[in-house]
């Protein structure tokens, strides 16, 4: 996803792109609006609310015996990459609008098709009541469900161009203060209390040393301040740990195969006006 971004600010295109970022950014700051959450009747369960298949990475990163961070483009190139967005926004609109009802026959892939289209196409800032939920038959949870019909829905929940054109990412090019990053916690722990899990994007701007969505669905206070309990989607089969710092006022991740590790800057995504 690094590499593709870079790809396209260096094209012809960066500055159209400004022509209509800039106003935008004059009128909304950093301003966004009430959203009026309505809360699931459940928690968020990592084993059952996520996919079983990974975004997978272009290129792996390790640090090598010289503690220098490198990295190899991964061949055969994967076929399912840069879909970060789309997995972690779709995880949400299953848990907010889809009820799976295991003791109903399995139908068709056709049906399921138009189903996982009317799911995508809802909206994730909100959440539909029981009566309105999309059902979908044959199955107990997203995760049984994305075992067996893995390529559809990977057909159907969206292209990694997505991942590129969400309404929000105008956000990452502003700083991010320490106050503003104890907002965004704080505003986490009461969603994440009313069993709401959020949808960040994970940024270091410019550099782009990570540029990555993931859902943050739990979260626990410790001595040294609060551990986000977090799906990434291209780690299927565990959740990670974001952890924020109220004494610096950051939050951070560990080292992985896509990230150094260290500071990530933080924000909201799919809950408001301008995000």
């Amino acid at each position: 996803m690094v590499r593709r971004v870079k790809e396209l600010a260096a094209t012809g295109s960066r500055a159209i792109i400004w022509s209509w970022l800039i106003p935008l950014l004059l009128a909304a700051g950093c301003a966004t609006a009430p959203h009026g959450i309505l809360s699931p009747p459940r928690q968020f369960v990592f084993e059952r609310d996520t996919f079983a298949f990974a975004n997978e990475l272009e290129k792996v990163h390790y640090y090598d015996t010289n503690g220098d961070w490198v990295g190899y483009w991964v061949k055969p190139r994967p076929p399912y990459t840069l879909h970060c967005f789309v997995v972690t926004r779709s995880a949400l609109q299953f848990f907010e609008h889809a009820r799976f009802e295991p003791e109903l026959a399995k139908t068709d892939d056709e049906t399921y098709r138009k189903l996982i289209r009317k799911v995508v196409d809802t909206d994730p800032r909100n959440v539909l009541p029981d009566n309105e939920k999309i059902v979908i038959p044959g199955y107990a949870d997203l995760r049984s469900f994305s075992k067996e019909k893995e390529q559809l829905l990977k057909d159907e929940c969206g292209g990694a161009w997505q991942s590129y054109v969400q309404r929000g990412h105008w956000r990452m090019i502003l700083p991010f203060s320490r106050r503003q990053e104890r907002h965004v916690a704080d505003r986490l722990l009461d969603e994440l209390t009313h069993k709401q899990p959020a949808v960040v994007h994970l940024v270091r701007f410019p550099a782009l040393s990570i540029n990555h969505a993931v859902l943050i669905f739990g979260a626990r206070k410790t001595a040294n301040g609060i551990e986000f309990k977090t799906y990434d989607p291209n780690k299927p089969d565990a959740p990670i740990t974001i952890h924020y710092r109220p004494g610096e006022g950051l939050f951070t991740m560990a080292t992985n195969d896509y990230f150094p590790g260290g500071r990530v800057d933080l924000y909201q995504v799919y809950h408001g006006v301008f995000y």
